[in-house]
């Protein structure tokens, strides 16, 4: 986690959590979510100046590429098996061209049985290392943990905790 004010993007942010609690760090946060009903209900639960809420989606990000920011700190918590494996190709290039330079990119992979009516997708930390590698990410950090609900532990959803580097050019 960043020691100084940073830039921190968040992509897929949800209803906020993650951006709020990185803003009420003193970090500037560029919230990125797709769906209208939870930006809207973010902006109105986690209300900050130092939140900016962008309407925009995974694989192209064409709307925050268009903006031409950098960030510290890239978040894609949660999201990342939403996306099929020809979308993750697509994506990675372009969440990895958002990154400064010595910037850290922290993930979450969901491993488990889909729920239904989900849009979800099997995904490794192998593949998405490989991934990251190719676009000059370094894998710092590669663990896997069980689920902090009880009901997932039931059904054996674990999670992979992902964190890269980008390497100084």
């Amino acid at each position: 986690m960043p020691e100084k004010t940073s830039d921190v993007l968040d992509i897929g942010a949800g209803t906020g959590v993650d951006a709020a609690w990185f803003a009420a760090a003193g970090h500037r946060v560029l919230a990125v979510e797709p769906t209208d009903r939870l930006r809207d209900s973010a902006k109105t639960i986690h209300p900050s100046p130092l939140i900016e809420w962008v309407a925009d989606s995974l694989p192209y990000l064409r709307k925050l590429i268009s903006l031409g920011q950098s960030f510290d700190l890239v978040l894609l918590t949660a999201v990342w098996m939403h996306l099929t494996q020809q979308e993750r190709q697509k994506a990675m290039p372009n969440v990895a061209a958002l990154l400064k330079a010595d910037g850290v990119m922290l993930m979450s992979l969901r491993h488990g049985p889909v729920p239904k009516n989900r849009r979800m997708f099997q995904v490794s930390a192998y593949e998405t290392i490989l991934l990251a590698e190719r676009e000059g990410l370094s894998n710092i950090l590669n663990i896997e943990v069980q689920s902090a609900q009880l009901i997932n532990r039931q059904t054996g959803v674990t999670w992979s905790w992902l964190a890269f580097r980008k390497c100084k050019v």
